[in-house]
């Protein structure tokens, strides 16, 4: 891996699903633990001023979608839970909704906190986390789950805890992962130049934008994955690759 930089790389930026955690833990654990723990938490928290913020912005979508003649299901009065079936309609298409992310990371945090949850990563990651840090390169997350879901993730792996190898996480709350305006917003976050940083993504698309934002990029090609596009992005299966140690 290194060979195939002609410049330092001080930062590695990861995403998650299909890169550290396995594309089938997110969609079949963690997703579903969402659409059916949704009712009764908004039940509990709907007067919670965060949990509002969430339940006004998803409101503000339901409208918008409806404009766009999407045909989300209708919402049948204006109590919390009147938005559970638009919640599963949005899991169910995968999409990459601030508010929707923000709400689904409260849910997994009961879950979390309760012991009904733990993350799964690929057997590479804790020990790729803890090789490069002794390298000194920095380790951030770039997910379009919240930052919230993220750190949780993270710190209830089967694992272990390995938020103390993570020195930043990054949400769509900094734009979306296939605008290249993002990574450049990340690189200036960490007051890193773009081609100091390098993206490891499952995602052609989210590679293609942070490669013309001067990031370094990595396909990773773990099981389960979505086939991909052809494109030119470097190749890795496992962690394994990347930084090997000297």
């Amino acid at each position: 891996m290194s060979a195939t930089l002609n410049v330092p790389v001080s930062t590695i930026l990861l995403d998650i699903e299909g890169t550290t955690t396995p594309i089938n833990f997110v969609y079949q654990t963690l997703f579903r633990y969402a659409r059916s723990h949704a009712s009764e938490f908004l039940m509990r928290h709907r007067s919670s001023p965060d949990v509002r913020l969430d339940l006004d912005a998803l409101y503000r979508q339901h409208a918008e979608d409806t404009r766009q003649g999407l045909n989300p299901p209708m919402l049948q009065n204006p109590e919390s839970r009147s938005l559970v079936p638009y919640v599963d309609w949005l899991i169910e298409r995968d999409r990459k909704s601030t508010p929707l992310k923000s709400l689904q990371g409260k849910i997994w945090a009961e879950g979390y906190v309760s012991g009904e949850l733990r993350s799964q990563v690929f057997d590479d990651v804790p020990s790729a986390f803890k090789r490069w840090q002794q390298q000194r390169r920095a380790i951030a997350i770039f997910s379009s789950g919240s930052a919230l879901a993220q750190r949780l993730l993270f710190a209830h792996t089967v694992a272990g805890d390995l938020t103390g190898s993570l020195s930043a996480y990054f949400d769509t709350t900094v734009g979306s992962k296939t605008d290249p305006a993002s990574y450049r917003k990340i690189a200036s976050t960490l007051q890193r130049s773009p081609s100091e940083v390098v993206f490891i993504s499952d995602v052609v698309r989210e590679l293609d934008a942070a490669g013309a934002a001067g990031l370094r990029t990595l396909l990773c090609e773990r099981p389960g994955n979505h086939p991909q596009p052809a494109n030119t992005h470097y190749r890795i299966r496992t962690f394994d690759e990347v930084f090997p140690e000297n």
